[in-house]
């Protein structure tokens, strides 16, 4: 084993180690479908409330992009009205860039390497259903311990999106709604939020869709510091988005500001959830900011949404570059 390889393991088994562990197999009861849950929710967990575990069968790797069929897709493509193209991905350096230029003749051609972790809060990605999990499980109530070692995944993978990500995009654009530039640490946004910018926007938010949150992370970041990591304090969305979420049968959540921390639930993943929970695939890090301008001059706020994953087997998500048609 390289060291290059060797340095990333001991890396990854200190972050993993606490959870892959440690975390048991679902019982039968957590796998049952999203009606055999308690109506309330109120265990102690808020992701216990209409889980999908089992809703699409016991092997399901796709989660709620089940959601987006055929005709969901279709009617997507109809949104496309004038041609326009916004990129949701922000650019990026990888932490490792090498060059190498050849000699062929009297040509010459350069080929590059890039090595680079995708995850966390720089990198506009998509993550895999086998990404999280809580102590009852990833998804579908699959067993992480026996699902997951250091050679990747062996269930819900990020091939299981291999024919992309293709539906209706909707944005709730937060600041606007707000009438100010960004959301702030002292106030998340919170379920009600999104139903009174849905509202206000005259947009509904449907089975299947995709969900962007536009929380106005630009501006945060030009007028304090760098967006935080899960560890630091930050603005974001509630734990009741994910409610909102569910309810409304969402496909793909993406958003610039993810989670708002503190929580004080103390919830590992206070909307992150949405992933094992509900299958619901996540755009962490998308750039939004252009979006809102584009939905804002063409007076609307849907459109057709694409991204598609790069095909990494075992893979527990991918970089993407995210487009928005109108």
């Amino acid at each position: 084993m390289d060291a290059t390889r060797r340095s990333f393991l001991v890396g990854a088994a200190a972050l993993g180690a606490a959870t892959i562990g440690r975390a048991p197999a679902a019982s039968s009861a957590n796998r049952g479908t999203a009606h055999s849950q308690t109506a309330s929710g109120q265990t102690g967990n808020p992701y216990e409330y209409r889980r999908n575990w089992g809703r699409w069968g016991q092997d399901d790797q796709m989660g709620a992009v089940n959601l987006i069929t055929p005709a969901k897709r279709a009617a997507a493509a109809g949104l496309v009205k004038t041609g326009r193209t916004v990129s949701l991905s922000r650019p990026f350096q990888p932490e490792q860039h090498f060059i190498r230029i050849n000699d062929r003749g009297a040509g010459r051609w350069v080929v590059d390497y890039y090595g680079f972790m995708y995850h966390g809060v720089t990198v506009t990605h998509v993550d895999a259903l086998c990404h999280i999990w809580d102590q009852n499980g990833m998804w579908n109530g699959r067993d992480p311990a026996r699902e997951i070692d250091t050679n990747g995944a062996r269930f819900a993978d990020i091939t299981a999106f291999g024919n992309g990500l293709i539906t209706r995009g909707v944005l709730l654009d937060v600041p606007r709604h707000r009438r100010g530039s960004h959301v702030t640490p002292d106030r998340p946004v919170d379920a009600a939020e999104l139903e009174a910018i849905a509202k206000a926007q005259g947009v509904a938010v449907e089975p299947g869709d995709a969900l962007l949150v536009y929380s106005g992370r630009e501006t945060f970041v030009r007028e304090n510091a760098a967006y935080g990591s899960a560890a630091d304090s930050r603005p974001g969305l509630h734990t009741s988005c994910a409610r909102f979420i569910r309810d409304r049968d969402v496909s793909i959540l993406g958003w610039d500001m993810m989670d708002a921390r503190p929580d004080k639930s103390g919830h590992p993943w206070p909307v992150h959830g949405v992933l094992y929970s509900y299958g619901v695939v996540l755009l962490d890090n998308a750039l939004l900011e252009p979006l809102a301008q584009a939905c804002a001059e063409e007076q609307r706020y849907e459109f057709m949404f694409m991204a598609l994953p790069l095909k990494v087997t075992r893979g527990t998500g991918s970089p993407v570059n995210p487009i928005a048609l109108f």
